[in-house]
């Protein structure tokens, strides 16, 4: 039975409700009214039901679909503005007990080169993002807690967050480890130093039996253990979460309705939805070939999800990773998307050597990077489509989480601090890290983007900090 505030995995995640929403989806897809009246409830920018969003998912009517996609833009400029976050992910370990027959961490390829970081190893591979300008980061690690217990994830954020390279620092760290218990999402939750920003947790797919066959060995083939991973992060004390389904994996318009019933217990039981929802699909790997999976989507119906969760979902930030291509990135950042990742390494130890990996006769990546730019190269490219790269990190380390920053974040107010914030830490990467190009054409932007601040105090604070960070001081923000 389907109760949203249940805390069991198979009641919140009903695959009764699944299966009546997509019937009900295909049956009412050509229903101009009832489309029309969905597409009215979004416009007001407070979200839709797991079962109005598969109806317009369904939906295939050209011009329903041109109004989806302009209010997605819309919603999209509301909320989040014209600023795109910028991360790198670190692989910190590739041992992995699992069996997940997707990914080349699975226990049973023997051929991937199997590697750990030691803390030496992390403080080069840490330096080396720094040197490219990166201020964000997502730690990832194969579930094996002989290898990678806790206490190494713990040790390595502490580590991570000690290194003060010339003008770099880490400021942010995002945690993509496997399902745990509540002792341990405590853990990363009082770390001593900064804790940690972000617990992301991708369902890979929510449907169950499909689940148990992509999982067949290992903890993760626990379907329920894994589901309510969410809730035990939150009565862990960490109010920031991050939801993701690995699309290809199964069914696209199930996960679909998965997601957001997921989002929906989120917001039903705490209060608080996803701080972020990721759209990877899969991708070709050492041992991985996508076509086995038949469930592929196209470029265009990936777009559609994207519209789709940014009118659902408006208040959430969307990720999309170096999975996709620059094209792909290009086509879908104007439909929703908040966070990208740039210049990203999938392998153990990959930024500090990456010639080493080239030349290994055994790769420890865990998928093939499709954009394969490096970061002065993306934050151009942002620029020259009108976008503000932002390194960003004031609302985790100003306490702006879980229920507060929803709370801004739902009224529109965030941008209030994320658009002059955006633009300090732009002009920092661009003092620091960026080629005289990239430079003067970030130095343009902020000019023009600095003169649409609204506030005045806040413009001229912005406009002050600027000139102190030409001066050589650093880290401002709201």
């Amino acid at each position: 039975m389907y109760n949203v505030k249940s805390l069991k995995a198979e009641e919140f995640i009903s695959d009764e409700e699944i299966k009546e929403t997509l019937e009900y989806a295909e049956a009412n897809k050509n229903n101009i009214g009832l489309i029309d009246a969905i597409i009215e409830k979004a416009k007001l920018k407070k979200g839709l039901t797991h079962r109005e969003a598969s109806v317009l998912l369904a939906c295939e009517i050209p011009e329903k679909l041109d109004e989806v996609y302009k209010l997605a833009q819309q919603i999209k400029k509301d909320f989040y503005g014209n600023r795109i976050v910028l991360f790198a992910p670190l692989y910190l370990s590739n041992y992995c007990v699992n069996g997940c027959v997707y990914c080349p961490y699975h226990m049973k390829n023997k051929h991937i080169a199997r590697k750990k970081l030691t803390q030496e190893e992390i403080v080069k591979e840490v330096t080396a993002l720094q040197d490219m300008g990166h201020k964000r980061l997502a730690i990832e690690a194969g579930e094996d807690p002989v290898n990678n217990p806790i206490e190494y994830i713990l040790e390595c954020i502490n580590t991570i967050y000690s290194i003060k390279h010339k003008n770099g620092a880490i400021r942010r760290v995002n945690v993509n480890i496997a399902a745990t218990t509540v002792e341990n999402y405590r853990k990363l939750k009082e770390l001593k130093e900064a804790g940690i920003g972000t617990y992301i947790l991708f369902q890979e797919t929510y449907h169950k039996e499909s689940y148990e066959q992509l999982h067949p060995t290992g903890p993760k083939h626990d379907y329920a253990y894994h589901t309510e991973a969410m809730d035990r992060a939150m009565e862990g004390g960490i109010d920031d979460v991050g939801l993701g389904v690995l699309f290809g994996l199964d069914k696209y318009k199930y996960e679909f309705a998965g997601l957001l019933m997921h989002a929906e217990h989120l917001e039903a039981v705490h209060g608080v939805g996803p701080h972020t929802i990721s759209v990877p699909r899969i991708k070709h790997a050492d041992d991985i070939d996508p076509d086995v999976f038949d469930n592929g989507i196209s470029d265009d119906t990936f777009a559609k999800i994207c519209a789709l969760i940014r009118i659902s979902v408006p208040y959430t930030g969307m990720i999309i990773s170096t999975r996709e291509s620059q094209t792909v990135r290009e086509k879908v950042l104007p439909l929703g998307v908040s966070q990208i990742s740039g210049a990203s390494k999938t392998s153990v130890g990959g930024y500090a050597d990456p010639e080493a990996e080239k030349n290994a006769e055994a790769t420890s990546e865990q998928f093939d990077v499709s954009d394969q730019r490096t970061l002065d190269e993306v934050v151009n490219w942002l620029m020259k489509m009108d976008y503000i790269p932002s390194f960003c990190t004031a609302c985790y380390r100003e306490g702006r989480t879980g229920d507060r920053f929803m709370a801004l974040c739902k009224s529109m107010q965030i941008l209030n601090c994320c658009h002059p914030n955006a633009l300090m830490t732009l002009k920092e990467y661009l003092e620091d890290y960026a080629s005289p190009q990239t430079r003067e054409l970030g130095m343009k932007l902020i000019d023009r983007e600095i003169e649409k601040i609204t506030n005045p105090k806040v413009k001229q604070t912005c406009y002050e900090h600027i000139h102190d960070i030409a001066d050589g001081k650093r880290d401002f923000r709201f």
